[in-house]
């Protein structure tokens, strides 16, 4: 007798819809499973046979053939048990549902006991469900809080095979998961730590609040303890919180990359600091099956290279053009997958090798030379890229030990937030919403100058010979500036800071 039962994939960041079918018909007892699987979906009837024989129904000893449609996609991952399990019982007729189950999805991994183990990527997979009209999905209990965030589904969470037996044969009636992702959101703590904490570097703060409020990448340079990193680690503390469609779509990354803690939701924006020594698949994402790497599992947060010039070059070329498209493109064998990756990029460098060059207080022990060959190891092109540059210069004492009073996370946080919403007002129509994605075409049309602000713009690129790139840069920090400052049009003052934040670019070092 044939069966299909219905469950899902995931293809890139999305998922797929999979149809089960089990045929058990008379013959020798084997076990053939086709679809494209891997060895954990292959490895699969181990782990059926015996939480089917645990649950106290009788193994069919017959010719069994498991097809998972359709076959040009590569399954993974055991979340095919569940539905084998169902479609095997009611192909030998062990279970006859009181109701048609072609509007119901199963995903979920058996224990020997029959135990519904977590999954991974369990959110793709619930919208895909929802997409393709099914009224009704079963998942395992570990991935109910996930699950609950979507809309227009009812998500049933059970934890044994027992459960999904005795809600088909109507003897069991589970209530549908309430919707505990946007309670988790609306509950979610504030990052740790306070700009408060940093002491001194007002400059450095100010250069990092124009970053959160219009999405800019950051290039810190600076002798090693000037506080780069610390920094960097409070930055997050300063940033606009996700919305719940913001929430949503970095835990579906997150779920997919297995990063995602079970029981938990992605409430803050992501902050990904990989350690230099970081090959280039785990960057960009790769694998047999491409799989997200850190700029994908950074989208909509902060990716951190603390010592960038310490990563090897090529795996910061890589970064070139997703940091231009915001996605990334990569193809395996005949597999291609499109990557989300709008981050903000914060790196930190010292100035040369020993990391003193340009200090008030150590003396630099490096050539010319070496300092040169240091530079090279990041691109121009990269650091074309990097829209805020800034010094980061040692404490003294007097910095170290005076208590005057200076804005806390809190405070810069509302700053930003206002820029932020200013930003959304202006950009209403338009694909994008931060002034960092401003189209160099619409450049004239958002970012209106005074014209001493102009004048001041026309000096500084003729005489630092800017490219492009960085004159557009430049006129996108400057609107942010400004609407920091409440201002309706870009002044000279703004756009004096804005070149003060840009000249750490190679042509001025």
């Amino acid at each position: 007798m044939l069966t299909t039962v219905y469950s899902s994939c995931i293809k890139g960041v999305q998922g797929h819809p999979v149809q089960v079918e089990v045929d058990v018909t008379n013959g020798l007892p084997t076990f053939a499973l086709v679809g494209l699987p891997d060895a954990a979906v292959k490895e699969s009837k181990d782990r059926v046979y015996s939480a089917i024989k645990n649950v106290g129904y009788p193994f069919p000893m017959q010719r069994i053939t498991i097809n998972l449609a359709p076959a040009d996609i590569k399954k993974e991952g055991p979340i095919y048990d569940l539905p084998i399990a169902l479609g095997l019982l009611q192909s030998c007729k062990l279970l006859v549902p009181t109701f048609d189950l072609k509007k119901h999805m199963f995903i979920g991994e058996l224990s020997l006991s029959g135990n519904i183990g977590a999954v991974r990527g369990i959110l793709p997979m619930v919208l895909c469900a929802r997409d393709q009209g099914f009224s009704h999905i079963v998942v395992p209990r570990e991935n109910a809080s996930e699950a609950s965030m979507v809309k227009g589904i009812k998500v049933l969470a059970m934890a044994h095979l027992s459960e999904v037996a005795d809600y088909l044969l109507g003897s069991f009636h589970p209530i549908p998961v309430s919707d505990t992702g946007r309670i988790l959101l609306n509950r979610q703590p504030d990052p740790s730590g306070d700009f408060a904490d940093v002491q001194g570097h007002h400059q450095v703060k100010r250069g990092l609040e124009v970053a959160a409020a219009g999405f800019h990448n950051v290039l810190m340079i600076g002798p090693p303890g000037s506080g780069k990193t610390m920094l960097a680690k409070q930055f997050p503390t300063i940033l606009p919180p996700l919305t719940m469609e913001e929430a949503l779509e970095v835990t579906k990354l997150h779920s997919i990359a297995g990063a995602l803690p079970l029981g938990t939701l992605m409430t803050q924006r992501p902050f990904r600091s990989p350690h230099h020594t970081i090959t280039k698949s785990g960057l960009a994402g790769g694998g047999a099956v491409p799989r997200p790497g850190e700029i994908t599992l950074a989208h909509l947060g902060v990716l951190f290279l603390d010592e960038m010039s310490e990563f090897n070059r090529a795996c910061l070329e890589i970064l070139r053009q997703p940091l231009e498209d915001k996605c990334i493109h990569l193809t395996r064998g005949n597999i291609q997958t499109t990557f989300p990756s709008f981050f903000l990029l914060i790196g930190s460098i010292n100035p040369c090798p020993c990391g003193y060059f340009g200090d008030e207080i150590h003396p630099c022990t490096c050539t010319d030379r070496q300092r040169h060959q240091y530079r090279q190891k990041i691109s121009g092109p990269l650091l074309d890229r990097m829209d805020i540059q800034m010094e980061v210069r040692s404490m003294d004492y007097e910095d170290m030990v005076q208590k005057k009073s200076v804005p806390d996370s809190s405070t810069i946080r509302k700053k930003v937030e206002v820029a932020r919403q200013i930003q959304l007002d202006r950009f209403s129509k338009e694909s994008y919403g931060y002034n960092a994605l401003i189209p160099a075409g619409d450049i004239d049309r958002f970012c209106s100058a005074s014209p001493s602000a102009t004048h001041l713009l026309e000096i500084a690129f003729r005489r630092f010979k800017m490219s492009g790139r960085s004159y557009h840069r430049l006129l996108r920090m400057a609107r942010t500036i400004a609407d920091l400052d409440g201002s309706h049009r870009i002044e000279e003052g703004h756009m004096a800071q804005s070149l003060q934040y840009r000249r750490m670019d190679r042509e001025l070092l």
